[in-house]
């Protein structure tokens, strides 16, 4: 008995693929988006309806409030705790997500050092004052390789590789997922579609978004402490969101900037998979996608 893990850029059909497998091989899924993780963040991240589950159990849902954040070492627990369950009762973990750290830090030896409170508060009160930039241009002198992965913006990300480079006086970048055999002996399956094709659905899964209730949402997230929450209100339609709340409510540029935010994110989804050279890949418009990626499955 073999994993899935059912991976790819945002939109291209994961979700529905991953179900669909879990039914045909006697499986459940398991989470592997990291803002599908929190409560009450439903329409913005695309969440299965339990009628769109058909029935699958789904593990890793709805485990954090929105104040929390997220851990990628506390994934690693949990996800790999599910998968070794599943395995023992005879069931066949389906692991289904976009989220590229998560995923391998399931399936690959990835190992996360430890942090020191005094030392992050110090170096988020240096980016706070220098800016991002000063601090990654710091990190690109320390450690050329982290700073290459990392964006320029992302202040947490490399607040948290200086920490590590000042605990351990290694490269950040030694900690970074290097891909091997996959644990588990998991079948990655990887969904893309055409750039075009997927750039559309993109903007219309937006569309619908704001449509069903994307500011609602948002709203009563809001009086639940999303502003606070350092993971959740960074996440795609919700950053847009609360930033056209603050500058007086014009929803149709929000969705505009989510739907351009989401083109970018995907691109960067492709670029991290696309460098697994473990990993089938399936066109999502394909006919008869679920019977072939079975195929492999079992082969």
């Amino acid at each position: 008995m073999r994993p899935v893990a059912v991976v790819g850029p945002t939109a291209t059909g994961k979700s529905d693929l991953a179900v669909t497998l879990a039914r045909e091989l006697g499986g459940e899924v398991i989470n592997a988006d990291a803002m599908q993780l929190y409560r009450g963040m439903d329409i913005g991240t695309a969440k299965l309806t339990a009628e769109e589950m058909r029935g699958v159990p789904h593990h890793l849902l709805d485990v954090l409030d929105v104040t929390e954040t997220a851990s990628v070492a506390a994934y690693q627990r949990e996800a790999r705790a599910v998968v070794e369950r599943l395995l023992a009762a005879g069931r066949v973990p389906v692991l289904a997500g976009g989220s590229g750290l998560y995923v391998q830090a399931v399936l690959d030896d990835l190992r996360f050092p430890g942090t020191d409170p005094d030392v992050r508060a110090r170096l988020e009160a240096e980016a706070a004052e220098a800016g991002a930039a000063a601090l990654h241009e710091r990190l690109a002198a320390l450690d050329a390789e982290a700073a290459a992965a990392i964006l320029p913006g992302n202040v947490r990300r490399i607040v948290r590789a200086l920490e590590v480079i000042e605990l351990t006086g290694r490269p950040f970048s030694a900690n970074l997922p290097r891909p091997g055999p996959p644990r588990y002996d998991t079948v990655l399956i990887g969904v893309d579609r055409e750039t075009a094709e997927l750039d559309a659905r993109v903007d219309l899964r937006v569309e619908r978004m704001f449509a069903n209730g994307l500011v609602d949402e948002v709203r009563a997230l809001e009086a639940r402490g999303l502003r606070a929450g350092k993971t959740a209100s960074r996440a795609l339609g919700y950053q847009q969101v609360l930033e056209a709340l603050d500058a007086g409510g014009d929803f149709a540029a929000a969705a505009q900037a989510t739907a351009q935010a989401t083109r970018r994110f995907v691109r960067r989804q492709r670029s991290w998979f696309r460098r697994d050279a473990r990993i089938h890949w399936f066109d999502g418009a394909a006919e008869g996608l679920a019977d072939r990626v079975l195929s492999v499955v079992a082969g």
